[in-house]
């Protein structure tokens, strides 16, 4: 129900999933590990009350909002069409979300996304959704445009506050300097919502997901060193939670963090808590 509706959409999945009430969550591509970790919370707790969640499959905060609510129900908008999958890397994950979600383009099955294609995606997402969460956000950036779109949609716009250090926190708080609804956990929204449906909504207890340890290794490759650093900013997180985002052992977290440190690039808080200096 917008006003630039497509004519036609293509939807591969289970369509079962849009008679939930839908929620997205977008975010930064270079998002820090405090934000894939709150995406990643809000997600499960969000479909844990029965929400569909929806996002853009893009890498960072979209990606992290889909593998969590892949069990409860989630929705992909493709910028392209769907024998284009982008990125190419998460073709794996689409295969995935089919199963209890689904993937929605209004472009042509081959068709390849260039950059105006996001924009226009963009008001699918908040389209679908009674409103949108973002995460992370630069002061310029596409989740910026998604909140634009809900807000001249008549969806809810929910930020969640960040570090005024952090540049990917720009966006999400300027967000909340205009009017955003500020979020800090899953009840926030469904306080926002419950009287937009007409009903009240349960959140079910969930367990947080065992970590892999997919590395044996304790020797931090180049690569392992920079995808830390990419999951660290300002705000302090945790060792455990930057072994389970980075997808490898405590080992290479502790080694990676040892190299930071002589570099004088970290900072140690208590509590196993560390930042980006």
């Amino acid at each position: 129900m917008i006003d630039d509706a497509p004519p036609l959409i293509g939807v591969r999945g289970n369509p079962d999933v849009f008679v939930r009430p839908q929620i997205a969550i977008v975010g930064s591509r270079n998002a820090s590990a405090a934000g894939v970790k709150f995406a990643d919370r809000m997600a499960r707790d969000l479909g844990a009350a029965g929400i569909a969640v929806v996002s853009g499959l893009a890498r960072g905060i979209d990606a992290a909002a889909h593998r969590a609510s892949l069990q409860t129900g989630t929705i992909a908008v493709l910028a392209g069409g769907h024998d284009c999958i982008y990125p190419a890397e998460h073709v794996e994950l689409v295969e995935a979300l089919v199963v209890d979600g689904a993937a929605i383009s209004e472009m042509p099955l081959a068709w390849e996304p260039r950059a105006h294609d996001f924009p226009r995606r963009n008001r699918l997402i908040s389209g679908l959704s009674i409103g949108v969460i973002i995460v992370e956000a630069a002061r310029r950036s596409g989740s910026l445009i998604t909140a634009r779109l809900a807000g001249e949609q008549g969806r809810e716009v929910f930020a969640v506050p960040g570090s005024p250090l952090d540049p990917r926190c720009e966006g999400a708080n300027g967000l909340l300097k205009q009017g955003a609804i500020p979020v800090t956990e899953a009840s926030d929204v469904i306080a926002a919502i419950e009287p937009i449906l007409g009903r009240g909504i349960q959140i079910a207890e969930v367990r947080e997901p065992a970590q892999d340890t997919l590395q044996k290794n304790a020797e931090p490759r180049a690569d392992d060193c920079n995808r830390i650093v990419s999951l660290l900013g300002p705000t302090p997180v945790s060792i455990d939670d930057l072994v389970r985002l980075a997808q490898t052992t405590p080992a290479i977290v502790r080694a990676a963090l040892l190299e930071l440190e002589i570099a004088g690039r970290i900072e140690h808080h208590g509590a196993g808590l560390v930042s980006l200096l």
